[in-house]
């Protein structure tokens, strides 16, 4: 299909955009109300990161099946039955007065998110090639970006007047618009004549292949293990923020927001930086310039302004790995762009949950567990490109 086909129109890349962002605004909308819940359960709020790795655990394995599941089925059916049970699990959370009906609530998220956080990407293949996928993608992953950083802030002026499970009926109704937004606009892009009939056994062939190729592996490493610095830091700030540094639920939603410009900065340079020099060398640089951010607030005295000048580099890193780190791990396997897509998300989700659970697992301050975890993950992140990416071809990776 080509552009001209299918144009480029703000509503059905707007509703892309959403659809994408679901994932995230369920995940971080939630922050500001860890006191809140933790209080109201009767559980600290430093252990109420499980019910991120209760979120990402699911969100991360339902992306292998959906991605594959979507080119034998189509993706109307998917993604409407996604959100229902995105809109289920939201409500079930809305309700929980345990801990564990909350913990079940978002496992039941979870396994909804991920069907319109992989098949955004999807149906925007099927619609667009060449520079308006590019273009198209580009839009979804400011979105993306968008939602973590803005979502805290919508969470914390909503739970400050209604209550903290006022966040999971309002996750609940915007999963029921965008739904009926998707079913006007978009609706199938994957008719039956250009669907594959692949055996569970060849996706999965599929996805050895893709482990085992360096130009895929290497790059989408970074990418993964720089997704689960981010997942660290929205899980801790509010433990050291609020409950360390004394801010508010408000506040500490202006400090996501504010946040979200140091992304942007990163993802508007990456391009220009990656066409002056190339994608791989300023991908390497971005894992630099995150695991410096790592290392000084590892090493810096606690406090609001050594915490924000800390990971607002790391943050600056991480927003120059994303666009260039997918770009390259995506760009090279057309013929696999739906298996590539799916294990993709899974290594975001999967590094996610590791983070996460590494952190929890270190004992000490909320502050120092961060920074422990960006050091390794970052770490670990340079070792892959400067060991994996440097024998791969990098002709399909520059931007």
């Amino acid at each position: 299909m080509t552009p001209q086909a299918h144009p480029s129109n703000r509503a059905g890349l707007g509703v892309l955009a959403c659809l994408a962002a679901l994932a995230m605004l369920a995940t971080n909308i939630i922050l500001p109300t860890f006191p809140d819940i933790g209080r109201s359960l009767s559980v600290a709020t430093q252990s109420l990161a499980i019910t991120l790795s209760a979120f990402f655990i699911p969100f991360a394995l339902g992306q292998l099946v959906v991605g594959p599941l979507s080119d034998r089925l189509g993706r109307r059916g998917l993604m409407l039955g996604g959100l229902a049970v995105l809109a289920v699990g939201s409500v079930v959370c809305a309700l929980a007065t345990r801990l564990d009906w909350l913990i079940a609530g978002r496992v039941i998220q979870g396994l909804g998110a991920c069907v319109p956080s992989v098949l955004a990407r999807s149906i925007a293949r099927d619609r667009f090639e060449g520079p308006a996928l590019s273009r198209a993608l580009a839009f979804i992953m400011v979105a993306m970006a968008a939602a973590p950083g803005f979502s805290p802030l919508a969470g914390g002026l909503l739970s400050s007047v209604a209550g903290w499970s006022s966040v999971f009926w309002l996750v609940a109704v915007l999963t029921v618009l965008i739904g009926f937004l998707y079913t006007m606009r978009i609706g199938e892009t994957h008719p039956p004549a250009a669907r594959r009939q692949v055996s569970i056994a060849a996706t999965f062939t599929s996805y050895f292949q893709l482990l085992r190729n360096r130009r895929f592996i290497a790059p989408a490493m970074a990418v993964g293990l720089a997704s689960g610095g981010l997942m660290a830091f929205f899980a801790a700030t509010p433990a050291i923020l609020m409950d360390g540094l004394a801010l508010t639920s408000i506040e500490l939603g202006n400090f996501f927001a504010a946040t979200v410009f140091v992304v942007f900065g990163a993802g508007i340079a990456a391009p220009k930086l990656a066409s002056r020099w190339n994608a791989p060398s300023i991908t390497a640089a971005g894992c630099a310039i995150a695991l410096a951010g790592g290392i000084a607030l590892l090493g810096a005295p606690e406090g609001l302004f050594s915490f924000s000048v800390s990971i607002s580099v790391f943050l600056f890193g991480a927003g120059l790995i994303n666009p260039l780190g997918t770009a390259m791990a995506l760009q090279p396997f057309a013929a696999q762009a739906g298996a590539a897509s799916a294990l993709l998300g899974f290594l975001q989700m999967g590094m996610a949950t590791l983070a996460i659970t590494a952190m929890t697992a270190l004992n000490g301050s909320a502050y120092r567990s961060l920074g422990g975890v960006l050091v390794m993950g970052m770490g670990l992140a340079l070792m892959c490109l400067l060991l994996f990416g440097r024998s791969a071809p990098s002709a399909d990776a520059r931007t």
